[in-house]
């Protein structure tokens, strides 16, 4: 694959200065949770601590990948914002979120951003 690309073409393909990062979620539900109530937690989580954060969810009931809503990359806070969220909700046993990865290359590494 080619090394260099135009700028417009790394915008385009979302890599080097324009890599989007994003995490991946997990959810483990505590014994009775029926359908109901998985679907009012999802519900409560897209609408409390997702969108609010400018965020979006793509997955199901027991995974998926937060990612921001508009271009660009959740940042380290957000990510913390939404852990913190998870570990106050009742319905789960347990949940795991991974570090921030590539949203679009999940095998690519990320790369070191500038302050």
């Amino acid at each position: 694959m080619a090394t260099h690309r135009s700028r417009r073409l790394r915008k385009k393909l979302c890599v080097d200065e324009f890599q989007e990062l994003g995490f991946e979620l997990s959810f483990r539900y505590k014994e009775g949770q029926g359908e109901e109530g998985i679907g009012a937690f999802m519900q409560r989580f897209a609408t409390s601590a997702v969108e609010p954060n400018e965020m979006v969810y793509s997955g199901c009931d027991e995974y998926g990948l937060i990612c921001l809503a508009r271009r660009g990359s959740v940042s380290a806070e957000q990510r913390g914002l939404i852990e913190q969220w998870l570990k106050q909700q009742p319905e789960l046993s347990d949940f795991t979120i991974g570090p921030l990865i590539d949203a679009w290359y999940p095998d690519q590494p990320v790369e070191p951003r500038p302050h």
